[in-house]
């Protein structure tokens, strides 16, 4: 049940980023930029990171639909599972690999992301920029996480549910025009 009153028909994110238009509008556009603008990591990549940060902060919303849109966008199911569940053993670059370890070093503390953590990412071909929006993600993620949690947002457990998010996430973190229809009371 969640903290405040929130759109019944929206769960998760959806919800909150609703309830505060005014917050969600920079929100969004960050999360536009970072995980669907120009990078040389692919959306799919990206994607990864989220669901890493998410599943390591146990916030189980995020986790089932950027795990959702990884699978869609790599073209497979196997991959962000992995991820979750060892990221230097799934089958993955060296290059995301390092990457994932810097994720996984900033989601606990921005303290932890160690020299040697950067000096094995750039060995492996990441770019300054590529760690730089590692970084913005696992903490753009950090807050998403704590606010989902934090206001003790819907969590459906219906997978179908989340097959459906994952598509609408593929395309973007855009708002449609007009927001987000009520379905029809039965």
């Amino acid at each position: 049940m969640p903290h405040i009153p929130l759109p019944e028909h929206l769960p998760g994110i959806t919800g909150l980023l609703e309830y505060r238009l005014d917050t969600a509008l920079p929100i969004r556009e960050l999360t536009q930029i970072l995980l669907r603008g120009e990078s040389t990591l692919t959306p799919g990549e990206r994607e990864l990171i989220a669901t890493l940060v998410s599943a390591r902060n146990e916030t189980r919303f995020c986790t089932a639909a950027h795990t959702k849109a990884a699978d869609l966008l790599l073209g497979d199911d196997e991959i962000a599972r992995a991820v979750k569940q060892e990221y230097e053993t799934a089958p993955v670059s060296e290059k995301m690999k390092a990457l994932l370890a810097i994720a996984a070093r900033a989601q606990r503390s921005g303290k932890d992301v160690t020299p040697e953590a950067v000096e094995r990412a750039k060995q492996a071909g990441a770019t300054d920029r590529e760690i730089h929006d590692t970084v913005l993600i696992t903490a753009l993620f950090c807050l998403y996480n704590k606010y989902v949690d934090g206001l003790a947002s819907v969590t459906p457990t219906d997978p179908a549910y989340y097959q459906r998010l994952g598509e609408r996430i593929v395309q973007g973190y855009k708002r449609p025009p007009g927001g987000f229809p009520v379905p029809p009371k039965m």
